[in-house]
């Protein structure tokens, strides 16, 4: 496991062990989250004690209430003790590995996740946002560029003066109490994928690129554009009757993506 970019920090991985999976964690009700007043928690969950210790070290000095963790069991019982505002979460775990920690804690209740992945492993990138990890950074990282991300993601899962309901084409966003839903039916999203809803619940009937949307959702001038690809696709799976086929979120071919709510054939 690589290292943050530090000075004297190692380069080269760490090794790690694997183990199978212990049994899923009881589906009880999550404890409520900090008050937007209250210092935000954060999990820190990664098996290399200098990382975590250097990520902890920063997040602490930023305001944040810091919880560790060093493998994929221990993370939840964490969670489950002291349930955080965001989870840090390293990919490559011994016991359970951060996916899978990821689809268990989404499982309990919704929390914004950052993903630790490995430079240059974009089927590992990919496969931490499709599980519903809202952010990722690779290693070897900047652990202020990591603080920047956590405050990016927290900002957005607080919102200040959220606006008014939203509603079109079946699907309804009420950004105060966090809810969506289709035909009446809640949706179950993650923070980037209600506040990209939101966003095109808004703009109906435009098209934007995909740096148009990481700057307008996600709030970078600057980032890996298949976050945003891999965020549609699966925003599209909750919201389009045939995803295959999708009506309401249209890709402009050239451009990038269009809100109908007149669900005519898109261009896909």
């Amino acid at each position: 496991m690589q290292q943050p970019h530090l000075p004297g920090a190692l380069d080269g991985p760490t090794p790690h062990t694997t183990a199978p999976a212990p049994a899923s964690a009881p589906h009880t009700t999550a404890p409520a989250p900090a008050s937007a007043s209250a210092a935000a928690r954060v999990l820190v969950v990664d098996d290399d004690a200098t990382v975590a210790e250097v990520v902890a070290g920063y997040l602490g000095r930023a305001g944040y209430v810091v919880d560790r963790a060093d493998d994929g069991p221990g993370a939840l019982t964490r969670a489950a003790a002291h349930w955080p505002d965001l989870v840090v979460l390293d990919l490559m775990l011994p016991g359970m590995d951060g996916l899978e920690v990821c689809r268990r804690l989404r499982a309990r209740a919704s929390v914004p996740v950052v993903m630790l992945t490995a430079r240059g492993d974009e089927d590992d990138r990919i496969l931490g946002l499709e599980v519903g990890a809202d952010d990722y950074v690779t290693k070897p990282f900047s652990p202020r560029e990591l603080v920047l991300r956590v405050q990016s993601v927290l900002r957005r899962a607080r919102p200040g003066t959220p606006a008014g309901p939203l509603a079109a084409a079946g699907l309804t966003v009420d950004p105060a109490a966090r809810r969506a839903t289709k035909n009446g039916t809640g949706l179950a999203l993650t923070l980037r994928e209600f506040d990209l809803l939101a966003f095109f619940l808004r703009h109906p009937g435009r098209a934007y690129s995909r740096e148009d949307l990481m700057r307008e959702v996600w709030g970078w001038d600057f980032g890996d554009l298949s976050t945003v690809t891999v965020h549609i696709r699966r925003l599209r799976g909750k919201v389009e009757d045939d995803p295959a086929r999708p009506r309401l979120i249209q890709t402009v071919w050239g451009v990038g993506y269009r809100f109908d709510p007149s669900g005519r054939a898109g261009e896909d």
